[in-house]
């Protein structure tokens, strides 16, 4: 009986402790980067992101507007790209990549800046065979500061058509629940 109400304590501080800090997003616009090595899966990711915040009315562009293909991300980080977003009215970036090909990926507790994290790059892909479950990571930024992170974890899959699926249907999910 011991055991069953640490287990639950704990479930309930790691739940309230991952969404504290989605709490304060309340995400308004948003410049959505994939951070991928292939350009189809960037495009991908980045375009379903992308279509879903705008189903809620926050104001979005993906990175690949201001990013020419086979380019550096970081180029998101100057200065004079950051304040063309920003006189567009977008203050707020979310770095989305694969954290791994498993269901027990937390999100980072490392405190990445915005350059340091747009630096770090990905060889992972969105499907990898004989995967059964990927996980997402979402690193949101204001002012060059991390300001919220989270995962998104996406299982049953068989191919890469049902991981975006699945990831479509968890990400709406999401967006309803902590990131507005």
């Amino acid at each position: 009986m011991k055991l069953y109400t640490l287990i639950i304590v704990c479930l309930f501080v790691f739940t309230t402790n991952s969404f504290a800090q989605l709490k304060n997003l309340k995400l308004k616009n948003c410049v959505v980067v994939g951070q991928f090595d292939k350009p189809e899966d960037r495009f991908t990711i980045e375009s379903a992101v992308t279509g879903i915040l705008n189903e809620y009315n926050i104001k979005t562009t993906p990175s690949v507007n201001y990013v020419k293909t086979g380019g550096n991300a970081t180029v998101l980080a100057e200065d004079s790209l950051s304040n063309i977003l920003k006189e567009k009215g977008f203050d707020t970036y979310v770095i989305i990549s694969v954290r791994g090909y498993d269901r027990k990926f937390k999100p980072s507790k490392v405190k990445y800046t915005f350059k340091e994290k747009l630096d770090q790059g990905t060889l992972r892909e969105i499907y990898r065979t004989g995967a059964v479950n990927v996980s997402f990571e979402f690193a949101f930024y204001r002012n060059n500061e991390l300001v919220a992170t989270d995962i998104i974890k996406c299982g049953n899959i068989s191919d890469r058509t049902s991981t975006m699926k699945r990831f479509n249907k968890k990400t709406i999910a999401r967006v309803d629940k902590a990131w507005r």
